[in-house]
């Protein structure tokens, strides 16, 4: 399949779901792999994501994790083109703006919904930028394009397209029910100009015969006068970086015969909870969600993970007790503790921030002989290393800078670029090195490590975790290949038959 000529945009498609979780992300990822296989340079796009997973390109810039993992699909390095407006939420009403790949402040709902207009040339010249570098480019929408209270200052879904000249396919879940219903509404609801973009429904999630639809199908077509290109069956157990904790809870199923049992702290504002994934690929491990002291236990190893409101969700496990539990498993049980980036910063004695939350100095867990201090400006690097006497990888999202409090009254034991960036206690580690368990040696070593303490055994799972992650990009490109008319939705795309 030949790609685009030089002199002409590349031609592409944008994903619309009826709803958050239809599966657009998966079904993006899915055809970038799929048209990946037939020979095109592909790059995923979403103008606007909001999540609290996140990644850094080679270049130093912050976009979403999903798109960072459908250019992995894609078999090419993630650009800030792929995700130019990023929205971190700090609570309810707030959330973090990263535009083009850096952070420009916190904003509340309101003042971002004025400040939106500004974004829209700015997303239509790096779908632009990446259509004139590659030869197809699939978009992502976010929600549903029919939500009518923000139609006309839309950035992300029909409106983009409409601007870009290129078409788009509306993907319904029906393991929800009523996916004809919210299929057919969600046209009705659109403006003309961009009702005539959507040339294509997908139906996800479905289990079951799909002869059980009987003339559903052709109704829906008779209805809306679009057609149903096809109809997914639910890919249980599939493990791709999730975007919501909801999500991630329920992909994390526990092994039976599993010898770690491994607890990690569900904060409000969770984030990078993605960091997690390859130890669910782990046979020898168990991993499970907790936000109370019953639900803790006594597990092996306490995870903190990330946090975008690390002193409010520092609080919030005071106040569910979790604080007292984490630092009694720890002193009195023998439990491992890892804190990840914002989990470090609260173990440590004290958090000064003016940045994030503006809350002074407060007291942390005091785990770790170390001190975090908020500095404006935000770290944002791909990095290097070694820990446990294997090589490990990943990047750095964060404005809090940990240090020791006393010199020697912790110890390095994760080096980067031979720097210390992770300090410990005995059994209390941290470290601010996200994606730090992608790093096949460096897991297996960490596991070993916690196992070696609790007096138990621990067997790695054979092959490597990108290995794992490339089998779930084929295993969805193999099901759209399967169930879609591709003949029809390359010629939607405007790659021909």
């Amino acid at each position: 399949m030949a790609g685009h000529t030089p002199d002409a945009l590349a031609p592409g498609l944008m994903v619309c779901g009826t709803s958050s979780n239809a599966g657009k992300t998966t079904v993006v990822a899915g055809l970038c792999r799929l048209l990946a296989r037939r020979g095109l340079r592909v790059a995923p796009f979403k103008a606007q994501n909001m999540a609290l997973n996140s990644a850094v390109t080679s270049s130093g810039h912050e976009i979403g994790r999903a798109q960072f993992a459908q250019a992995q699909a894609a078999g090419v390095p993630a650009t800030v083109d792929m995700n130019p407006v990023l929205l971190k939420p700090t609570s309810d009403r707030d959330a973090q703006v990263i535009v083009a790949g850096r952070p420009i402040g916190a904003m509340s709902a309101a003042a971002y919904h004025e400040y939106k207009p500004e974004l829209f040339e700015l997303v239509l010249a790096s779908l632009q930028r990446l259509r004139d570098t590659f030869d197809v480019v699939i978009a992502e929408g976010a929600g549903s394009p029919a939500e009518i209270n923000l139609a006309a200052d839309d950035i992300v879904n029909l409106r983009v397209a409409e601007r870009a000249g290129i078409s788009a396919v509306l993907v319904g879940d029906i393991d929800l029910g009523g996916v004809f219903a919210a299929l057919a509404g969600t046209v009705a609801l659109l403006p003309t100009a961009q009702r005539d973009l959507v040339r294509g429904f997908v139906i996800n999630k479905f289990r079951g015969d799909p002869a059980l639809l009987g003339d559903g199908l052709d109704e829906l077509e008779r209805h809306c006068g679009v057609p149903t290109l096809g109809v997914i069956p639910m890919l249980d157990d599939l493990r791709l970086p999730a975007e919501d904790s909801v999500v991630l809870a329920e992909n994390w199923r526990p092994h039976d015969t599993a010898q770690l049992d491994i607890a990690v702290v569900a904060f409000p504002r969770l984030s990078n909870f993605t960091d997690f994934d390859p130890l669910t690929s782990e046979p020898d491990v168990t991993l499970r969600l907790v936000r109370s002291v019953r639900e803790l236990g006594r597990p092996d190893l306490i995870l903190l993970g990330g946090s975008k409101s690390t002193v409010a969700d520092l609080a919030w496990m005071r106040e569910r007790g979790l604080a007292g539990a984490v630092q009694e498993a720890a002193s009195e049980h023998g439990t491992v503790v890892l804190g990840i980036c914002g989990g470090y910063q609260m173990m440590g004695s004290s958090i000064a921030d003016e940045v994030e939350s503006a809350a002074g100095v407060v007291a942390a867990l005091d785990l770790l002989a170390v001190e975090t201090v908020f500095e404006h400006d935000k770290v944002l690097t791909q990095r290097h290393g070694e820990a446990l006497g294997a090589d490990v990888e990943g990047y750095q999202i964060h404005h809090g800078r940990v240090r020791p409090c006393l010199e020697g009254a912790a110890d390095p034991w994760l080096w980067l670029d031979g720097e210390p960036d992770g300090f410990c206690d005995g059994p209390i580690m941290g470290t601010s090195l996200h994606g730090v368990f992608d790093s096949d040696a460096f897991r297996h070593a960490f596991l070993a490590h916690v196992a070696e303490i609790r007096g138990c055994d621990f067997v790695p799972a054979r092959g490597s975790f990108a290995e794992r992650r490339d089998q779930q990009f084929d295993r969805v490109a193999d099901a759209l290949e399967e169930h879609l008319d591709l003949g029809t939705l390359f010629e939607i795309v405007g790659l021909g038959a």
